[in-house]
């Protein structure tokens, strides 16, 4: 689909224009009605629209126009039209002309900044993920006829140069969404990691560690894992120089392309959606896709441990025992709680070369997160209240929730092993928690923040208006927020 801006209006598509609480016009609306005979505000009271934010009402065309369609989109209060509210309108406005049957739509934005302009094509460009790429041709004709959008606005040059910087973090959300979204046979270790080769094309520095590599770093924690797997396992690592010599930022993700559990197999109801269990990997590999795309002054790590954990003669057992990059050893009592075996080692490896001023973590890591949260927010373990601050500030400015979970030394008994220095799992109890701690014997002082993001990397419905259902990419916009607002040069 295409999203263009624009100086002028197509007389022969939808037209759309703003209106605010108590039917307050935009200019553009102004303008419309008054050309009109104040048609478009007496159509709008007869229907009974108030301009309510989010509320749509379309229009026959106006008397002697030409546009195809008047589609009035709520706005609530015009002076609060910015950032997330902006966002959630334009969202609004492609799910109904998408819905109406509507192949071309220009929505008039006269009067508005060149930075509101850019803001409401990243919201639609956001909206409009759709994957088919597995559509055969005639269910890909029975899908949305929308064809295109057109933005107005009085500074086209100053829009299109707004809209830079925020085509980046599309760009990996997206990725994020699409990674996720892949079946298992098509997205595994190596194909991942090619992938994210071909992004190197943006600056991105990406090295591939396969399982020689890892086995002469001591990467047994990780390893294990894809014991079970044909598909040899991988570390890719993601780096983004915009910043000189600086300290670099670090980004971890679990990348597991399929998790079956291993021998402590999980129930076959459901497990389709274990392709998602690199969602992690997804949001970090979208992040650094981000930096780059905008030329962040910053540099940055990224990390991805990615495995297949599969059952199999040769697959680890429950009660194994294996010892991790750090010399600490671990008695896995459970071989579908793998996860925490391998962000150990990615955890480690990245303190160990790269001395970053932090470590974040994003993993699909427990079941027990979305028991305590539900699906609409994303814990956070940290040891450090400041980079945990700053996270919830980056957060919330790009509506992606989050909330900030105990990490109780009291809870680290759970995880003691009689026969090796800690097991992979504790009991039922704060599953959650006992998972973070683990992760935590492997961070050595450095700033660290974990996002259990199991709760939402995936949707089986529309969240917000910008998230449709299936792969949400959450966890990019905050990291490249966190990112913008604290750390660039």
């Amino acid at each position: 689909m295409l999203i263009q801006f624009s100086a002028t209006i197509a007389p022969d598509h939808a037209l759309a224009v703003l209106v605010g609480d108590d039917l307050a016009l935009s200019a553009g609306a102004k303008g419309l009605d008054a050309s009109s005979g104040a048609y478009l505000t007496g159509a709008l009271k007869k229907a009974g629209f108030t301009g309510a934010k989010g509320k749509i009402q379309v229009l026959s065309a106006l008397p002697s126009q030409s546009y195809a369609s008047l589609i009035a989109v709520g706005a609530g209060a015009l002076s609060d039209l910015n950032g997330l509210v902006l966002e959630s309108v334009a969202g609004s406005l492609f799910h109904a002309i998408k819905s109406a049957g509507i192949a071309d739509v220009t929505l008039d934005l006269t009067g508005f900044s060149a930075e509101q302009a850019a803001s409401v094509r990243f919201a639609i460009a956001l909206a409009s993920f759709r994957f088919d790429k597995y559509f055969g041709q005639a269910k890909r004709d029975k899908g949305p006829t929308l064809k295109s959008v057109t933005i107005v606005t009085g500074d086209v040059a100053a829009a299109e140069t707004a809209f830079v910087p925020l085509k980046g973090i599309a760009d990996g959300v997206l990725l994020a969404r699409n990674l996720v979204s892949e079946p298992a046979n098509v997205l595994y270790p190596q194909s991942y990691a090619d992938i994210l080769k071909g992004y190197e094309s943006l600056g991105l520095k990406v090295e591939v560690l396969g399982e020689k590599e890892m086995t002469d770093l001591g990467m047994h924690s990780l390893l294990g894992v894809g014991l079970g797997s044909s598909k040899e396992s991988k570390l890719v690592i993601l780096q983004w120089n915009g910043a000189g010599d600086a300290q670099p930022v670090a980004f971890v993700g679990k990348g597991v392309t399929f998790d079956t559990g291993g021998i402590s197999i999980k129930p076959a109801e459901g497990m389709e959606d274990m392709k998602w269990d690199m969602g992690g990997s997804a949001a970090v590999s979208g992040t650094m896709v981000a930096l780059a795309s905008r030329k962040a002054k910053v540099n940055a790590v990224g990390i991805v441990g990615l495995v297949e954990n599969m059952p199999d003669g040769n697959a680890q057992r429950p009660g194994d025992v294996v010892t991790a990059m750090s010399g600490t050893t671990i008695e896995v009592i459970n071989t579908d709680a793998e996860g925490r075996l391998v962000l150990a080692d990615a955890l480690w490896y990245c303190q160990d070369r790269f001395k970053p001023q932090f470590m974040i973590d994003l993993a699909t890591l427990t079941g027990a997160m979305i028991i305590a949260l539900g699906t609409d927010y994303a814990g956070v373990f940290s040891n450090n209240d400041d980079l945990a601050g700053k996270l919830a500030e980056a957060s919330k400015s790009v509506g992606e929730n989050t909330w900030r979970m105990p990490l109780p030394p009291q809870y680290e008994k759970q995880i003691d092993s009689k026969i090796a220095d800690i097991r992979n799992i504790g009991g039922r109890p704060g599953g959650s928690i006992t998972a973070a701690l683990f992760l935590q014997r492997f961070v050595n002082n450095v700033p660290w923040a974990h996002i259990d993001i199991a709760p939402t990397a995936w949707t089986n419905e529309q969240r917000v208006t910008t998230v449709p259902e299936g792969g949400t990419g959450f966890g990019v916009r905050t990291l490249d927020a966190l990112v913008k607002a604290y750390y660039e040069n």
